[in-house]
């Protein structure tokens, strides 16, 4: 069967985590309950650093800029899934479920770039403090959140063009609750090496230089630590990085586990456990990791709840 730039697949029917009819509901209320509960805490993590001059800072706009990708990211995948807990037929078009991938991988790499820059910035304030108003400008700032997006809209789009030229003819059913990368190409019944190479080649891309600037950065902001005299300066130093560095080990960590393991130890069960923390849990917890464990934020939250109460 040659490939082609048609299908004779016209919809595509997604199994969803389990088949399982008295877990449908639970699932959902569970699922609605994050899904708000990421809208909730983004859209306000985003709200709140608008609103407060004090973090109109390069570290909070890429905070900022993390918590709109999360809200983005969670609104590709969650309403789609919680319908599917509830519609007896779970089936997607042709090019809704090609949008949903396109969007899936575009945020998913965006938030993988951002992490990496979230990570320079702070080599940046550690390292070289004098210089860093001159270095991360808002022009800069601005320059290297366009460069995220636009690297990851173009692999996306090369990606999304090799998965969907495909031909599908066998069978329709995605044995997962979105349309993912590898579960597509399984369906197909013509040769998926082009596609295989160049999912490859970008994963690999996209996260091994994401880690390597991450590793880098840390390095050199640990061995710039160290050499602070003052225990408190340390602590002060080390605890501007505390979120990020937690945000990088939840997302880094569950991609690593997914793309760089052995073939032979895949688990559609796992991965789809996988997949939930990556594109639904991590964006709710997010939000959480940025104000539970940063002075600035909490206290621009009191401040705005103060606010909000006295106007009441």
């Amino acid at each position: 069967m040659e490939e082609g730039n048609h299908s004779e697949v016209t919809e595509f029917i997604l199994t969803g985590l389990t088949d399982r009819p008295d877990l449908q509901l639970p699932q959902f209320f569970l699922f609605l309950l994050i899904f708000v509960l990421t809208m909730v805490g983004n859209g306000g993590m985003v709200l709140l650093i608008m609103s407060d001059s004090r973090l109109h800072t390069p570290m909070y706009f890429f905070v900022q800029s993390l918590s709109f990708c999360d809200f983005c990211y969670s609104f590709v995948i969650s309403p789609r899934m919680l319908l599917s807990f509830l519609a007896k037929m779970k089936s997607i078009s042709y090019t809704a479920c090609a949008l949903q991938m396109f969007f899936d991988m575009t945020l998913q790499e965006t938030e993988s770039l951002l992490l990496a820059v979230m990570a320079y910035d702070r080599y940046v304030a550690i390292c070289n403090p004098l210089l860093y108003t001159v270095i991360m400008t808002r022009q800069r700032c601005n320059l290297l959140m366009a460069a995220c997006y636009a690297v990851a809209s173009v692999d996306s789009v090369i990606n999304t063009y090799f998965v969907f030229r495909l031909t599908f003819c066998h069978s329709n059913i995605i044995n997962h609750f979105y349309c993912d990368m590898v579960p597509l190409m399984a369906l197909s019944c013509s040769d998926t090496s082009s596609a295989e190479i160049v999912m490859f080649a970008s994963t690999c891309y996209i996260i091994v230089t994401s880690v390597v600037t991450i590793l880098l950065s840390y390095i050199f902001i640990i061995s710039t630590i160290l050499k602070i005299r003052s225990t408190e300066g340390r602590h002060k130093a080390f605890s501007t990085c505390t979120s990020h560095l937690t945000a990088v080990a939840m997302f880094h960590g569950t991609l690593l586990s997914i793309y760089f393991r052995p073939t032979s130890s895949n688990s559609t069960g796992t991965d789809k456990i996988a997949s939930v923390f990556y594109t639904l849990v991590i964006p709710m917890l997010n939000p959480l990791i940025y104000s539970l464990r940063n002075r600035e934020v909490k206290g621009a939250l009191r401040k705005a709840m103060n606010k909000l109460l006295s106007n009441s």
